[in-house]
This record gives C-alpha cells, structure tokens and sequence, in this order.
C-alpha cells in the first residue's frame, strides 16, 4: 500500500483527495494536516465525507509525516514551502498541485528535490497534460501565422490569476516558438491599446462562482482559428491525476518531476 498524507485537509480540494485515497485499493491515508486554527483540527479526515478514516486532522507536519511515502499538497505557496522542509526532514516525497510560487519558492522545491523526490505541476488532470501537449503541436505548425490568446475561468474563491495551468499553456506556446513569456505576455487590456503586437500571447482571467478550471488556447489566423479547450467538472481529476503521480515515484529516491513525466508524454 502507498501511504499518503493530505496538506490542507479541510478544504474542497482536500476533501476530494481524501475520498480519492479512500476509494483507491493500493492507498491509504495515515496522515492529515490543515493550518492551525482551522475548524477541522481534531476530526476524522472524513467526518464531513461522511467516512471514517481513522486519521485524525492535525497542524504539525513533524508529528503527522513520519510514516507516510508522499504527501499530496494543494494548498497555497507560503504553507507549501512549510511543508517541502518537513518532507525532506521525513524523508517524505511530495506531490504538489500549489501554484503561485516565486522565484526562491520555485528554488526551494528544485533544491528539495536533490533529496527526496516531487511531482510539481501546474495541473494534475490527465486531460490538462494531453492538452499540453496538443499545444506544442499547435504552436509549431500555427504560432508564426497566429494571433494566440489563452483564456481560463475558475471559481470566484481562487486567489492568484492567471491560473498556473494558463501560465503554463503560455510557456509551452512560446518555447515552440522561440519567445520569452515574460516579454511576450499580455495580461488584460483596456482603454486606447493600439494594433495588436504579432507576438505577444494575450490572457484574460475569468473568476464566477463554482466552476472548477476551463482552459482555452485560442490561435486565429486569416479565415480560420484553432481553439484548444478542456474543461473540469470535478476536483476528482485532479485527485486521480496526484494518485497516479504517487505511483510514479514509488520507486524514485529523488528528482523533480512534472505529470508530463508521469503520462509518458515527455519527448
């Protein structure tokens, strides 16, 4: 049995990844953590799901991950580092779903990973990562001759924008064509914008009320236009995507690793 922890076990995303391991034959779940203060400590991880687990939620990682092989995290950057050093002082491997890093963050991870090892992407659904890697395809035969704008909507709780998958999709995009997304990247317009630059890669940030993740890359050319689309109706793909990442690290003593890694997609 792979043994799991959950990082931010109270919320929806939380939730979603406990019933997940519950229901998965080759899991289960020995550890849950959520932030101090938080309504949840001291209950079963699967109270609200309606599930006994067994595992009772608490706040401190140095007393939850001894025992378990990975903890799947999706919460926010600040506790997520938290967590990364309490995974290499368990010897713990991560599977992180958190977007929003900076530059020391982004670091701190790569560093982590020289000693125990991390799936880090942007996007766990499987359906996300086949689109990535319809975007390449795109951009090579279409990018030149394109205007490309990607647009993502998410529930009106998400707190950073664009979304990380967005950000993402931008970067495969522009690496095919040979363009830096930090110089390339419009976020938003408004007012007296002038013609349009033939390289830049626009994004608009839609955020209203439940929905789960939408995604689309737009290339519009003269007379034509390809649109690339995927949409989430539940948190249960992300959840089942981190499960088969767990899987894929089982026999890893380190690395950093993306779900491009674990699908086989890489080139």
């Amino acid at each position: 049995m792979i043994k799991i922890a959950i990082a931010g076990a109270s919320g929806r995303m939380g939730k979603t990844l406990i019933e997940a391991v519950h229901a998965a034959d080759d899991c289960s779940l020995v550890a849950a953590l959520d932030q101090s203060g938080s309504a949840g400590i001291g209950s079963d991880a699967g109270l609200t799901l309606g599930l006994e687990t067994g595992v009772t939620i608490g706040a401190d990682p140095a007393a939850a991950l001894p025992g378990a092989d990975f903890l799947i995290d999706f919460t926010r950057p600040e506790g997520t580092l938290l967590h990364v050093q309490a995974c290499v002082d368990a010897g713990v491997g991560m599977v992180i779903g958190t977007t929003g890093f900076d530059e020391d963050g982004l670091a701190r991870i790569r560093a982590a990973s020289e000693r125990i090892p991390i799936v880090f992407a942007p996007n766990m659904s499987v359906g996300v990562n086949v689109l990535f890697r319809l975007l390449s395809v795109a951009a090579r035969a279409l990018g030149d001759n394109t205007d490309i704008e990607i647009v993502e909507a998410h529930h009106r709780l998400k707190v950073d924008a664009p979304s990380g998958t967005a950000l993402r999709m931008g970067e495969i995009i522009a690496g095919e064509l040979g363009r830096n997304l930090r110089e390339v990247a419009v976020f938003g317009r408004e007012g007296h914008t002038g013609v349009r630059d033939d390289k830049t890669i626009g994004f608009a940030t839609v955020r209203a009320g439940d929905i789960v993740g939408d995604h689309t890359a737009l290339f519009a050319g003269q007379g034509e236009r390809l649109e690339i689309t995927h949409k989430a109706s539940s948190r249960m793909t992300y959840a089942q995507g981190s499960l088969r990442a767990c899987r894929f690290l089982a026999d890893r003593g380190n690395g950093l690793f993306d779900m491009q890694d674990v699908l086989g997609l890489r080139d």
